[in-house]
């Protein structure tokens, strides 16, 4: 298992995220349960999702440390600011949030089941490898950062 780690970039594993919450709803179309409103949820969700997740990829560039997910040791800074306040994660996080918006788009049931198993594989084979990475580089700040902030969302 361990040689997934750090393997597929997380846009890649979006994009096959993203393929599947579409094409389930292709070939089952008893899949999609549409309700009320929503193709607007599922532009607010997209909307919400880059609002989350750009302004964390703007920190890191601001921070000029590398954004590059498949090479966390090079991480130069650790960015604790802005959206990094309340989620160590905003990119992630930010792609969950536009995948949950495709699947209300496609009015998807199983589609959120592609958003819970994608958090899963981010959080195992992505987060927890930067994690230890950071952790090493940094040492207490990052441990202390850990403890005041969750790895996907609110106070730790």
């Amino acid at each position: 298992m361990e040689r997934l780690e750090l393997r597929v970039p997380p846009p890649v594993v979006f994009v096959l995220a993203a393929g599947l919450i579409v094409g389930v709803t292709i070939i089952v179309p008893g899949a999609a349960v549409p309700f009320p409103g929503d193709r607007l949820v599922a532009i607010a969700l997209v909307v919400l999702g880059g609002a989350v997740a750009l302004p964390g990829l703007a920190a890191f560039r601001r921070a000029r440390t590398t954004v590059h997910p498949t090479t966390p040791w090079r991480t130069t800074v650790l960015v604790t600011s802005g959206v990094y306040r309340i989620t160590r994660n905003p990119m992630y996080l930010g792609l969950a949030i536009v995948l949950t918006g495709i699947a209300a788009w496609r009015a998807s049931v199983p589609g959120l089941i592609v958003v819970v198993l994608f958090c899963a594989y981010i959080t195992r084979f992505q987060i927890v490898p930067e994690e230890r990475a950071l952790s090493e580089r940094f040492g207490d700040e990052f441990t202390a950062y850990t403890a005041r902030v969750h790895r996907w969302l609110g106070r730790a």
